[in-house]
């Protein structure tokens, strides 16, 4: 396993107790929570691809080392981004996953062990992967129906994507009609410009008086979203095939290379420099060749990607998370530039959090234009981490002439200062302990590195953020009540939105006002009709989607659907969080021995519960509310609605195979022995969770056993 650097203000993971393991854990994944949805959903991110990478790479450290805070709803799954509304909506047969990411070479040789261990390998076993070019673009998936072009549509969020069918058609190296394709085969690949005809376009550009685009993928971007079709036309995109959806009735090859092959011969384009390798130094020794090439390619490429070359092999590996364990992109080093940091501004988020970005005078890096940048927190901009201990030669001020970092990323980061030019009369940067958005005291927990402001709802700044979490379309989804109108509602003297509840009294508010949102600016009756549809429709909300719309600190999506599985209903989760909040021992007990579940979790639970503004808040939201009850686990086999503890080494399976199994057959599998535990599976080397079950009188079976039970096999 590849020891993965802290940042700045954290410990080593090796040197961590399971309780810090476990609150860092939780720490951990709110930040990626939180990064995951400002950058998908809102277009704002504020950490570099490199920080985010280095959050979840330190949280899947923390898991390897610590197993008992494992789970299959790790926040890894989500991908990609909502699509847009300006084209109709193409719910993908199979999800686009996005993949994993590494930067070192010893990443790679773990990739590889990691392959091997999860299969029960051999260490020196050959294992055959395939190594591509990763291509700077736009993911598409292409749908054929009994050979004909049907369906063109991109990524979006993964399981949805924008329908850019004719716009797909103008790009004339792609096949319209297949000869000898299946009754249905998605293709899926890489849509980007050449070198070239970027230039050409962005020459066109400014022969028009219109602005440049910043970059390739950029303009293939734009190109492919374009409402009039001819305009793509006038663009010649490109396409390279690497990848397939659904096909029925069958897959034909039983490898990545005999399916790139077969895309081959049936007229699509393939990259030429993908190559099948048998080690992760054969794997890296084709990195470094396509890096020396990387500028005469012709095209933008930002690293390569490896994948399992066995489709057996790929489907025994599975996924995890957001991304398959059978494959994983290998990045190219980031690029740096230095610049002038002519200010710095605090930016306030949906959790209060207080986060610095760099305003810098603009630099091209990497032929992108930049001129904001991260700053983290107040001790990166100190240069110092939590224990007081230096990270950089020097703080960071405003008129610092800095070096900066980009790789791919929409905000890069500041790296360091160049001392020998800073001006002799800066100062050193005073971080605000109010809130700039609403003036209420900013705090910063113990263990903390980011300080907080205290105003909840009361901030309009942690309001807007709030409000448009609760319609985003993986919470409420409310069509037509996005980032750009909120605020509008927000100042509203006649119709306001200060609070969930809100949005659903909108319409009866409408209708006993004089001043009709159908007359205001920016509305019209028609808009107004979709936008209460919309409401009315958003009222009916599964349980996870409520959990996750009320904005408890460390409970997103993934943490939401535990809960909401665990309890089932509304009342019950609800009534366990009143007890909780009210120091209730066996309501902690009960949370506390659910998978994934916390520390962090329970006390952010509790903390939003004691608060009486919280739970009038959610009273007067769940009052317009139809809760649905959560999606019913299997009850058709012998272990569904069982508990079950797996414990020891298993030798018949992998301990993800096991769980996996289980769940797929309906059980609940749990971290830790409890009285509410149905078996407890131990293998050899089973410890302190054994000796517990047989305390408690839980029912202990081998592996054996247990396949007989579930009757299921481990094959």
């Amino acid at each position: 396993m590849t020891r993965t650097p802290p940042p700045a203000d954290r410990p080593e993971v090796a040197t961590l107790s399971a309780d810090e393991a476990r609150a860092d854990h939780a720490r951990l994944g709110a930040a990626i929570a939180e990064a995951d949805k400002l950058y998908y959903e809102y277009d704002a991110p504020t950490l570099t691809d490199a920080d985010y990478d280095q959050l979840r790479r330190r949280y899947e450290e923390i898991e390897q080392l610590f197993p008992e805070l494992a789970s299959e709803t790790s926040l890894t799954r989500k991908v990609g981004a909502a699509p847009s509304a300006r084209f109709a909506k193409v719910r993908h047969a199979v999800p686009m996953l996005s993949l994993s990411n590494a930067f070192a070479d010893e990443e790679v040789f773990d990739f590889v062990t990691r392959i091997r261990r999860f299969l029960g390998l051999a260490a020196d076993s050959p294992v055959a992967i395939t190594a591509e070019p990763k291509i700077d673009g736009l993911s598409c998936s292409l749908r054929y129906e009994n050979g004909r072009l049907t369906v063109a549509a991109t990524r979006g969020d993964g399981a949805e994507g924008e329908d850019v069918t004719a716009n797909v058609r103008t790009i004339g190296e792609l096949p319209q009609v297949l000869k000898g394709a299946p009754e249905v085969l998605e293709v899926r690949g890489e849509v980007y410009l050449s070198h070239a005809d970027f230039r050409a376009i962005n020459a066109r550009q400014e022969e028009k008086g219109l602005p440049p685009f910043a970059n390739p993928r950029n303009a293939a971007a734009g190109s492919l979203r374009q409402l009039d079709p001819e305009i793509t036309r006038s663009r010649p995109l490109k396409f390279f095939a690497y990848t397939w959806g659904e096909i029925l009735p069958a897959v034909p090859k039983d490898s990545q290379t005999g399916m790139i092959g077969w895309f081959r011969e049936l007229g699509f384009p393939v990259n030429p420099l993908t190559v099948r390798c048998d080690s992760a130094e054969a794997l890296l020794a084709h990195y470094r060749g396509i890096e020396a090439q990387r500028a005469t390619l012709g095209y933008d490429i930002d690293g390569v990607v490896y994948k399992v070359d066995s489709l057996d092999l790929q489907r025994r590996l599975g996924f995890v998370s957001r991304s398959p364990r059978w494959a994983i992109a290998h990045k190219f080093p980031a690029e740096k530039a230095t610049t002038v940091l002519e200010a710095i501004e605090i930016q306030v988020g949906r959790t209060g959090a207080l986060t610095p970005v760099a305003k810098l005078r603009p630099v091209t890096v990497g032929g992108v234009v930049v001129s904001n940048a991260t700053l983290h927190n107040e001790d990166y901009i100190k240069g110092v981490g939590a224990d007081g201990q230096p990270i950089r030669t020097a703080d960071i001020r405003v008129g610092d002439t800095v070096t900066i970092q980009r790789a791919g990323d929409v905000i890069p980061q500041v790296l360091d200062v160049v001392m020998d030019q800073r001006p002799a009369d800066s100062r050193a940067y005073v971080f605000p302990n109010t809130c700039p958005a609403c003036g209420s005291p900013a705090v910063r927990e113990e263990g903390e590195a980011v300080r907080r402001c205290t105003g909840g709802f009361a901030c309009p700044a942690q309001t807007v953020e709030r409000l448009r979490h609760i319609v985003s379309r993986r919470v409420l989804d409310i069509e037509g009540l996005g980032a750009e109108r909120l605020p509008l509602f927000m100042d509203d003297p006649d119709l306001p939105i200060h609070e969930p509840a809100d949005i659903f009294t909108l319409a009866k508010r409408d209708a006993g006002n004089l001043k009709k949102l159908k007359d205001k600016e920016g509305f019209g009756a028609l808009s107004v009709k979709n936008l209460f549809e919309a409401i009315e429709k958003s009222r009916t909300v599964a349980l996870d989607r409520l959990i996750a719309a009320l904005g408890i600190r460390h409970v997103g999506e993934t943490t939401a659907r535990v809960l909401a599985r665990a309890y089932g209903r509304w009342e019950a989760f609800h009534d366990a969080a009143v007890k909780l909040s009210e120091g209730d021992e066996e309501a902690r007990h009960e949370l506390d021995a659910l998978d994934q579940i916390g520390d962090a979790v329970i006390e952010a639970i509790a903390n939003y519960f004691r608060e009486p503004r919280n739970r009038a808040m959610v009273e007067r939201l769940v009052a317009e509310l139809t809760i649905q009850e959560a999606e019913k686990p299997k009850t058709d086999t012998a272990i569904a609605g069982k508990t079950v503890v797996f414990t020891g080494a298993l030798e018949k399976m992998t301990r993800d195979e096991a769980k996996a199994m289980a769940e797929r057959l309906g059980a609940k599998v749990a971290g830790s022995v409890s009285k509410k535990t149905d078996y407890v599976v131990a293998g050899p080397g089973a410890g302190s969770k054994l000796d517990k079950a047989r305390d408690l009188g839980v029912a202990v079976m081998t592996e054996d056993e247990w396949f007989v039970l579930a009757g299921a096999s481990p094959s």
